[in-house]
């Protein structure tokens, strides 16, 4: 069955063949790549920007994949009621059972199903500000840590003899980091020693390596571990 033959007047089929063909191939080709290249945009802001222990690359590439998923189906559809209600119907079945583990993530999905949106119906001014826009805000509270208490960059654990005195580690703490806060205390079962766990804020001049030494060289001070924090803890 030829092309021509389905754009016919007279035949029933050339109503959804002139919907199909709304889109010209140069049209469906610059729509296609402006979504590639904005769902990467907004993909690499994404992975900028992640905080916590849940990055996930396959999700970096779900975002990009979405983009240009819905860019398509944006242009499947048209200006076509029926397509739409069609298209509702067939995703229903799909039944999706990956748990989002931040919140964040999801905004970052409806940034590229807005920017596949965008870019299938030939929205380009709107698809560009968009991208922007939401990359823009993204960037900036993750440079300004917006929402958090404080930042936390380290956690310090260690073993102190009770029979010692505290204030010297306690003054190696307060001389190498700009922020401490005590997280966890807990006496071992004889009652001679703690378990401290701090968190830790190091001042810029101040190395983890140094900082680690100045606490071991503590007397009394055993055991001391330094984890890097990659999330924002809020107490």
């Amino acid at each position: 069955m030829s092309i021509p033959f389905l754009l016919q007047a007279g035949n029933p089929l050339s109503q959804g063949a002139a919907d199909l063909f709304k889109y010209s191939t140069p049209e469906m080709a610059f729509n296609v790549g402006l979504a590639t290249v904005l769902g990467t945009v907004v993909a690499l802001v994404y992975r900028a920007t992640h905080k916590g222990l849940s990055y996930s690359q396959s999700f970096t590439q779900t975002i990009i994949l979405v983009s240009i998923i819905v860019a398509i189906v944006m242009m499947v559809i048209g200006g076509s009621l029926s397509r739409a209600f069609a298209l509702v119907g067939a995703l229903s079945i799909i039944r999706f059972r990956t748990v989002v583990k931040d919140t964040r993530d999801t905004a970052f999905v409806f940034a590229a199903l807005a920017v596949g949106m965008a870019a299938g119906t030939s929205s380009y001014v709107l698809a560009g500000l968009g991208t922007a826009v939401v990359s823009l805000a993204a960037w900036m509270m993750h440079q300004t840590n917006f929402g958090a208490l404080y930042k936390s960059e380290f956690v310090l654990r260690f073993a102190f003899d009770q029979s010692k005195d505290s204030s010297v580690y306690l003054n190696r703490i307060n001389d190498g980091a700009k922020r401490s806060s005590l997280l966890h205390i807990e006496p071992s079962g004889d009652g001679s020693q703690l378990s401290l766990t701090y968190d830790i804020q190091l001042e810029k001049e101040t190395s983890p390596e140094g900082f680690v030494q100045s606490i071991k060289d503590a007397d009394g001070v055993s055991e001391v571990v330094l984890v890097v924090s990659k999330n924002d803890v809020d107490y």
